[in-house]
């Protein structure tokens, strides 16, 4: 479908790629990873020319249509929001002005026959090819999509210049999903979305016919809907078959053999400069120093990835709170009159580690705000506990960062213990390096002062954090690292996230927030999800129940589409443990491959007459079984597990 043929792309005199060629091919389903500033947007620009390569051409065929979700400057105006999501059929679009153009002539009296006839079999026209593209039915299918993303009905009408930044991605998306191109790329599709719009979207592109090529740093999200990783690397791809978790277990086998090599090349290359350093100015040994001179001009660097650089995050040791960390009794907020929530009562103790979810507009921010001190409920109370001293972070708190301060300025002025050389380590691991942190930032971009935010969280002295959409602005580096020094922070926690893979280490507990109530759930996101589940499975048998009780049966089409679902269910539940247990499967094969081998080897008389070889051959043996034994204990961990899961779906 498209063919990207030896493409170079430099900005400012720095090669981002240099002669890089990949095809994306129809049913192409590709995650495109890469560190921040590694040319992943740049490059979804090129395949849509906006901008044009250095050298190298981009082939495709005329008839191949592309739709583009951009990250930032969304805006959409003129316009209600059924109309504008409708606008994505242009040739239905058309053919509607064509049609009232057409009938508006016709009420011209004065038309003689033959003209009234002409506009009569246009007219004609006009509605056998609305028929050919199922028009009479598009506005339901654009409606579903609309649902599907988060919009109520009695939004509609709306003018598409009240909607916010983030529901102005969603209007962009819904109009992609509508055109059906051959190919669509997504730059961080789901920035902006909440749980149920994200579990939507997964399952309408996990179906989608034409080929998707998207950027994202949710690897639950890409993991679901890829079948291909094109991984972008100093300035090269490396296209990898399979899903995206599968990509990372390869991954991590291939960075591990490569940071040995690297640390026996820079042991070599230390070596090597000791001896010219040592005999560079003898001239019995000239000869042997040009020559190792030379060697070293010829060796390729083994470069690493940031993450193998030892960058890491971590929260100062705080103070111990007392036992309740927040109390609110009978919370309730409303906006003009509109009521959010209302009657919200709940307990956060010390070491909860929260996350907050729901559908957007539900009320998480909202809650988050009002725990955070920095808004008002309408009724109700609302107390901190003992020695607890809490911090916030969201976009609005981004926003007003000192515009006349550096970066580096902004983190200086927090009055933490630790050293420059230090902020600058922290900087780094928020994708700022070099001489970034001197920049202002009244200059930054909405990203990098999220950045900047969730640095000066991190030298906060608070026992208390609430995060709102913490990882929008963050690459999938950044993001684990962020999520490490979570799970380490000895506090207690709560963060508004729709990104169930971030959340999963962390949180202990979920706070689901809809229709105006909240709902705790004492379990990880995993027993939320699980009970949220179960939860539909009881309402769709209760369903199923009602209708048989009522004399009215199913028909075939409907139990088959029912046990479809359940099968849906079923592989949803169980894809990320069959994975892992295929993996393992195949990981314990060779392992006991390696150990017949082996087992064949001390078998051999031959082998006792050398003791050297033979421990050697021993601890071999030894350490394979020991591995081995490892993963049989893991597997049969996980066969259990996946067990237990299916179990539930009989």
């Amino acid at each position: 479908m498209i063919d990207l043929l030896q493409i170079s792309l430099q900005f400012g005199g720095k090669y981002l790629y240099k002669d890089i060629s990949f095809k994306i091919n129809l049913g192409d389903k590709i995650a495109l990873v890469g560190a921040n500033g590694t040319g992943k947007s740049s490059l979804l620009k090129l395949i849509t020319g906006e901008i044009s390569p250095e050298s190298g051409n981009i082939q495709k065929a005329k008839s191949t249509s592309i739709g583009y979700l951009p990250q930032e400057n969304i805006v959409h105006k003129g316009k209600s929001l059924i109309e504008e999501a409708m606008s994505a059929l242009s040739d239905i679009t058309f053919l509607r002005k064509k049609e009232i153009e057409i009938s508006t002539l016709l009420n011209n009296k004065n038309l003689t026959d033959e003209e009234q006839g002409d506009l009569i079999n246009q007219l004609g026209e006009v509605h056998h090819r609305l028929e050919d593209l199922d028009s009479f039915s598009s506005e339901s299918k654009v409606k579903k999509i609309l649902f599907g993303l988060g919009f109520k009905d009695d939004e509609y009408s709306k003018p598409t210049e009240q909607f916010s930044g983030g529901w102005q991605m969603r209007i962009a998306l819904a109009k992609i999903l509508i055109s059906q191109n051959d190919i669509i790329l997504l730059d961080e599709p789901t920035n902006h979305l909440d749980i149920d719009s994200l579990n939507w979207l997964t399952n309408f592109l996990k179906n989608y016919n034409g080929a998707i090529l998207t950027v994202s740093h949710d690897k639950h999200f890409i993991d679901e809907i890829t079948n291909k990783t094109l991984e972008l690397f100093t300035g090269k791809f490396y296209m990898y078959n399979g899903t995206y978790n599968a990509y990372l277990n390869y991954k991590m086998e291939r960075d591990q053999l490569n940071l040995k090599q690297a640390e026996q090349q820079e042991k070599k290359i230390k070596e090597t400069e000791k001896f010219i350093e040592r005999f560079r100015y003898k001239a019995s040994k000239a000869k042997q120093v040009q020559s190792r001179i030379k060697q070293l001009d010829k060796i390729e660097k083994i470069e690493l990835p940031e993450h193998e650089k030892s960058i890491s995050l971590k929260f100062p040791e705080v103070q111990k709170s007392g036992k309740i960390v927040s109390e609110l009794k009978s919370i309730s907020k409303s906006f003009d009159l509109k009521s959010v929530f209302s009657n919200i009562n709940f307990q956060i103790n010390r070491e909860d580690k929260i996350a907050f979810v729901g559908p957007n507009g539900a009320g998480k921010t909202t809650l988050s705000k009002i725990i955070a001190g920095k808004l008002k409920q309408t009724t109700g109370d609302f107390e901190l506990g003992y020695n607890v001293f809490s911090s916030y972070y969201s976009q609005d708190v981004a926003d007003q960062l000192d515009k006349d301060q550096t970066i580096l300025e902004t983190l200086e002025g927090m009055n933490s213990e630790l050293s420059q050389n230090q902020l600058r380590t922290l900087l780094g691991s928020f994708l700022f390096r070099g001489d970034d942190i001197f920049k202002k930032i009244i200059v930054l971009s909405g990203g990098e002062k999220s950045r900047v935010a969730l640095a000066k969280i991190l030298l906060t002295k608070s026992n208390f954090i609430i995060l709102d959409e913490p990882t929008n602005h963050l690459d999938m580096t950044s993001s684990q690292l962020l999520q490490s020094a979570l799970v380490n922070f000895s506090g207690s926690l709560i963060i508004v996230s729709h990104d169930i893979d971030f959340l999963r280490p962390i949180v202990n507990k979920v706070m689901d927030i809809r229709d105006g109530s909240v709902v705790l759930y004492e379990g990880d996101i995993d027993y939320y999800l699980w009970k949220k589940n179960e939860q539909k499975k009881s309402s769709l048998f209760k369903n199923v129940k009602n209708e048989s009780n009522s004399g009215k049966s199913l028909s075939n089409k409907e139990l088959k589409k029912k046990e479809a679902e359940k099968r849906q269910l079923k592989y949803r539940a169980t894809k990320k443990l069959s994975e892992e247990v295929k993996y393992l499967e195949k990981r314990i094969k060779e392992f006991e491959t390696k150990i017949e081998e082996l087992e064949k080897i001390l078998f051999d008389p031959i082998l006792y007459n050398d003791h050297e070889k033979v421990n050697k051959i021993n601890l071999d043996y030894n350490k394979n079984k020991e591995e081995l034994d490892k993963l049989l204990l893991i597997w049969d961990k996980k066969l259990e597990e996946l067990k237990a899961i299916e179990n539930k779906f009989i």
